[in-house]
């Protein structure tokens, strides 16, 4: 058994224009001094982490590896999330989402999705030169627009949506099996790999690919009303990395989980800082323990009310607190007695047969 790594932290949410906040130096010794042991780094800014450079640098990655290490800090994994998302575009969502891009692409879908594309395969490459063994993305969206069936999908919409997705994936999972590192999938509400059932259609559609994983998340079951712990169960074999999140659910007679175009506060569902919200924390990393996760639980703060930096700093603690030390031995081994084959069949009745 495998005890998993952390208390690490997602550092997306916690960039800003003012010091420790605006450089990556600053997060690692603001981060260190909470008490995380790891970070998760996007990799949509240069000024904070210089993608391209990371891909073709193993100067700049052990440079960013040893800065990290004097605060005592890893990198868990890097995060292309932003970049995922416009590998696949409805265009219900072009204006939306182009300010995710670099300026030379927006408004050029074409240029934008292969600029997307591009930026993956050297997240594989930068992910490799730091030795790291899972990545964590979104998987863009080509169906989600049709996620009611309401209108009435035509037949073959769904089928079809997977089929492209599946196509612009496939030589972005090759890369990063080259690599040596695992695409692990956030699943989420907006993407077209957002619970079980879609992200088995799209591994259906990618061959079982060994680097289709995924980033569990239980916040965004939560909002789904989707048996998180059960989820484990099924797909713990593809779960490589891990946000711990908090969210609550409290539906009522005005809305449930479509959430009635609420803003965050007033949502039924609604995501919340560690220990404020209704997820079972002791039963995941119990699940994670029995099934041997090897990698980081990694903080992903969003909350619709308290601050950031308190939910950081309980963060810590409390993934720390929630961390399960594995056993090296049965717990019963004191009482173990010597076995042998002949034994065996002795205590079976099969001593004469």
């Amino acid at each position: 058994m495998k005890t998993v790594k952390g208390p690490g932290i997602f550092l997306a949410q916690f960039i800003g224009g003012e010091a420790p906040f605006n450089t990556l130096e600053g997060l690692a010794g603001w981060a260190s001094g909470l008490g995380y042991k790891g970070v998760q780094i996007p990799t949509n800014d240069p000024a904070l982490f210089d993608l391209e450079q990371a891909a073709h640098s193993q100067a700049y990655c052990d440079d960013i590896a040893g800065m990290l290490q004097t605060h005592g800090l890893a990198i868990t994994e890097l995060s292309t999330h932003l970049q995922g998302q416009l590998l696949a575009v409805h265009p219900a969502y072009d204006a939306l989402f182009d300010g995710f891009a670099a300026a030379a692409v927006r408004g050029d879908r074409a240029a934008r999705q292969q600029w997307a594309h591009d930026q993956l395969l050297l997240a594989a490459k930068a992910s490799q030169r730091l030795g790291l063994s899972a990545h964590a993305t979104f998987s863009g969206a080509l169906a989600w627009p049709y996620m009611y069936p309401w209108p009435q999908r035509p037949a073959g919409l769904v089928e079809e949506a997977f089929t492209e997705l599946a196509r612009r994936w496939l030589p972005v999972l090759n890369a990063f099996d080259e690599a040596g590192v695992d695409v692990c999938y956030e699943l989420h509400p907006g993407e077209d790999l957002h619970d079980g059932t879609s992200f088995e259609r799209f591994l259906q559609e990618v061959g079982g690919h060994d680097r289709a994983t995924i980033l569990y998340d239980p916040s965004h079951f939560v909002l789904q009303q989707l048996d998180y712990l059960a989820f484990i169960d099924i797909y713990h074999s593809r779960i490589r990395a891990f946000h711990v999140k908090d969210a609550e659910f409290r539906s009522s007679g005005r809305q449930g989980v479509y959430g009635g175009f609420a803003n965050w506060v007033e949502r039924a569902g609604r995501f919340r800082s560690l220990g404020d919200g209704q997820v079972d924390f002791r039963a995941i990393f119990s699940s994670m323990a029995q099934y041997d996760f090897s990698g980081w639980a990694v903080l992903e703060w969003e909350c619709a009310l308290k601050h950031p930096e308190q939910g950081a700093a309980e963060g810590a603690v409390f993934i720390k607190d929630h961390i399960i030390q594995v056993a090296e031995h049965a717990f019963d081994d004191f009482v173990r007695s010597g076995t042998s084959q002949e034994q065996n069949r002795a205590l079976l009745g099969l001593t004469n047969t």
